[in-house]
């Protein structure tokens, strides 16, 4: 039983979501074989000012 998981920033229209998840689940169907009915995709969306890169949220400013 596959499990994806897939954080991104929040703001993803559940039809965008439905695709992302029929993409991936293709894609490691192809790559990987086995049944599609097992394969689990875990969407997570996180808020800009929770994800930091480098020390820095996601929401300040890039430095110049």
């Amino acid at each position: 039983m596959p499990v994806i998981r897939i954080e991104m920033y929040e703001g993803r229209t559940v039809e965008q979501k439905r695709a992302c998840a029929a993409a991936v689940t293709q894609a490691l169907i192809e790559t990987c074989g086995g049944n599609p009915q097992a394969v689990h995709v875990i969407f997570q969306d996180v808020a800009k000012h929770d994800w930091a890169t480098g020390g820095r949220l996601a929401i300040d400013p890039k430095p110049e």
